[in-house]
């Protein structure tokens, strides 16, 4: 444990995404984190309607949202107007992918098992990538690759320049999760309960040991740690050079799985359960700093910024809480489950609901 101690400070400088949100939970180690201040008082400033449900997160890059919904639409959306900017229809439904923004491009997967490129100016499509099946978690852009996971059973690498081939990981089970990336190796659990390392030059596995049940939620890493949940109702704190559990949580009153994905800062991890609470950890120790009782499971992934947790959960309500303490400083009643994720940029929130709607959120004196 004294090892686990030196290393979560050390790494906290590498927690916070610059002024975009460019992807799912920030950041290539997935901590969701935001640099950027949120303002104390919120307001609702924009809605727009995608016409279908959103399970799908949104990344905030430039002043443009880009989100997907069942509607088989990617959605770029003006982050200060919330004003449609362009439309790109895929294949199939996009279901819970969140999409990637990186150098001019926009990545996303659908429920056709479609990885699919756009240029994020205009919305004009750039190229395709096929899998075998659904697409459910999200794309990470590592230098020029793109890793995605697909419910084949493989963590896909392709170039992010005309989606060649690179290499694939075949794990025996889907892989759900979105790969969390750091040092060259890309860190992700999957429902055949092993947590894997994958080294992105060559798609060699370099780490690999039993996670302690089927994992849906994507690591996230501080230093050589991550956090994870997994539906043996657990949270897991895992050294990945060491490869081995350094800690495992559970509710002592209520085992429900964790398929929200952690959100981690300095000595703290937040993440949702389907036991309807938020819970706050240690993250030296696993052991529980607070919770936070909704209405309904929590699937949606909390984000950080500054002093507040920023969560959605499926009693239809977005929660602002404080880092603290675990009490709510703000609540606002969307009317359907959020299960997607809140993305901050620019001192606004945005998150989807299974009623179709976009919201946005910023600061309450803003006219």
């Amino acid at each position: 444990m004294d090892k686990l101690k030196l290393v979560l400070p050390l790494a906290a400088g590498l927690l916070v995404a610059g002024a975009d949100w460019p992807q799912f939970r920030a950041n290539p180690q997935l901590t969701g984190v935001a640099a950027d201040p949120v303002p104390a008082a919120l307001k609702l400033l924009w809605t727009y309607d995608a016409g279908e449900l959103i399970e799908s997160s949104a990344a905030i890059f430039g002043g443009t949202v880009y989100v997907g919904s069942r509607s088989k639409e990617l959605l770029a959306i003006d982050l200060q107007t919330g004003k449609l900017r362009w439309k790109y229809r895929a294949t199939d439904e996009i279901g819970e992918s969140s999409p990637a923004v990186a150098e001019g491009a926009v990545y996303v997967g659908d429920l056709a098992g479609i990885l699919h490129a756009v240029n994020a100016a205009d919305g004009k499509p750039l190229w395709t990538f096929k899998t075998e099946a659904e697409i459910k978690s999200s794309p990470v852009v590592a230098g020029d690759r793109v890793l995605i996971g697909s419910y084949d059973g493989n963590l896909y690498c392709v170039s992010h320049r005309g989606g060649k081939l690179l290499w694939r990981f075949h794990s025996t089970n889907y892989v759900h999760a979105t790969p969390a990336v750091s040092n060259g190796i890309a860190y992700v659990g999957g429902c055949d309960e092993v947590f894997h390392g994958i080294r992105i030059a060559d798609g060699r596995e370099v780490v690999q040991f039993a996670a302690g049940g089927p994992i849906a939620a994507s690591p996230a890493l501080i230093g050589q740690v991550a956090f994870f949940g997994n539906f043996n109702e657990e949270v897991v704190a895992a050294d990945v050079v060491r490869k081995r559990i350094l800690w495992r949580y559970r509710n002592p009153r209520s085992q429900f799985p964790f398929y929200s994905s952690a959100a981690a800062v300095a000595d703290r991890i937040v993440v949702g359960g389907r036991d309807k609470m938020v819970h706050c950890l240690d993250a030296r120790t696993g052991r529980s700093n607070w919770t936070f009782a909704t209405r309904a499971r929590v699937d949606s992934s909390p984000a950080i910024a500054g002093s507040r947790v920023y969560v959605g959960a499926s009693d239809g309500r977005f929660y602002v809480l404080d880092l603290a303490s675990g009490k709510m400083v703000w609540e606002f009643e969307a009317g359907a489950p959020l299960t997607a994720s809140p993305a901050i940029a620019a001192g606004r929130i945005v998150i989807g609901s299974q009623d179709g709607r976009v919201y946005c959120f910023g600061d309450a004196g803003a006219r």
